[in-house]
């Protein structure tokens, strides 16, 4: 991808150049004009930092307005949950986790405290992807007692149980903690090292190391940094499959996979796939406290990363309802 300036936006404009001017100067005007209503909507959202948009080929809107710009990393937060979702899929494709059915009394018995809550062994990889662990989630109000804790992994495997195993979803970040310290133990390597050979090798991206447990055990689910366009690559590689570039970098059946709802959030009423929110709309979004957003729209051809304050809350009904409001309207316009 070419280099993007801080503050500037370029419009790929289409049409044959053969065509007379008076029967190509309305749809040009008309996708100026949709560019400028898109920008326009972006930079009035006060907490948005960073927005990169691409339709096709072409990056048609960059813009910083706030926070570190567009080359610089950012916190991604929990859409951290959905690159994780991508490096399971990597482990099953190369038979390190032997299925999504796999247990993981089975993939990482060691994980599992001798006092942890009846039924965790029998946990799947599919029920932790999906944020349907069953047990009280360690997200919200009960996120700073979690990360306090001495024992990141033993603490979430020791929560009450509130739902059956594959229930409803939970959302919680120990429950995805847990699947990456399972990916660390079916792979013997650190999650940093797989994120960066299965991911940051192949989009060309860097992915700088990130907050571990008192284990060792890197932040399954949060803490991640990326660069906006970074995050764009990893748009892109769910909106072509799997593809980026020349390279088949995720397997197309898994990406097929993660389009599929299996629950919906309690909060947004969005689907939920294999790591990453669906919406009825067409849209494959990682999400991320304060509206962190990598998403892409496969029959769309757009891709897009939004970098937002990651002090300040985006609830449903509140910032990240505008940034869906955005993406429904001003983006898809594009299209």
């Amino acid at each position: 991808m070419p280099t993007l300036a801080r503050r500037s936006f370029t419009l790929a404009l289409m049409g044959g150049l053969a065509a007379p001017l008076l029967l190509r100067a309305h749809p040009l005007r008309a996708q100026t004009d949709a560019v400028a209503d898109l920008r326009r909507a972006a930079l009035d959202l006060p907490q948005l930092h960073a927005i990169l948009v691409q339709r096709g080929d072409e990056v048609i809107l960059a813009e910083a307005p706030r926070g570190r710009g567009l080359d610089r990393a950012a916190n991604i937060k929990s859409c951290s949950k959905s690159l994780l979702a991508l490096l399971l899929g990597t482990a099953i494709a190369r038979g390190e986790v032997p299925s999504l059915s796999a247990r993981l009394g089975d993939v990482a018995p060691d994980l599992i405290p001798a006092d942890a809550t009846q039924g965790v062994a029998d946990l799947t990889m599919n029920d932790l992807v999906t944020l349907r662990g069953g047990l009280q989630g360690t997200s919200g109000g009960n996120y700073g007692a979690w990360v306090s804790s001495p024992n990141w992994v033993a603490y979430a495997l020791r929560q009450p149980r509130i739902a059956p195993n594959g229930g409803r979803m939970i959302y919680s970040t120990g429950t995805t903690h847990v699947l990456g310290a399972a990916l660390v133990t079916a792979t013997g390597t650190t999650l940093r090292d797989l994120a960066r050979e299965r991911l940051g090798a192949p989009l060309g991206i860097d992915i700088p190391d990130w907050t571990r447990d008192p284990q060792g055990f890197h932040f399954g689910g949060n803490e991640m940094a990326l660069t906006p366009q970074a995050m764009l690559s990893v748009a892109l590689l769910m909106r072509d499959n799997g593809r980026y570039g020349d390279a088949q970098v995720i397997a197309p059946d898994w990406v097929t996979a993660s389009r599929q709802v299996q629950t919906r959030s309690p909060f947004s009423g969005l689907g939920y796939g294999l790591g990453w929110f669906l919406s009825d709309t067409g849209w494959i979004i990682a999400r991320g406290y304060g509206g962190q957003v990598i998403a892409a729209h496969p029959d769309r051809g757009l891709a897009l990363a939004i970098t937002s304050d990651p002090t300040q809350p985006a609830r449903s009904e509140g910032y990240f309802g505008a940034l869906m409001r955005l993406i429904d309207g001003p983006v898809l316009a594009l299209a």
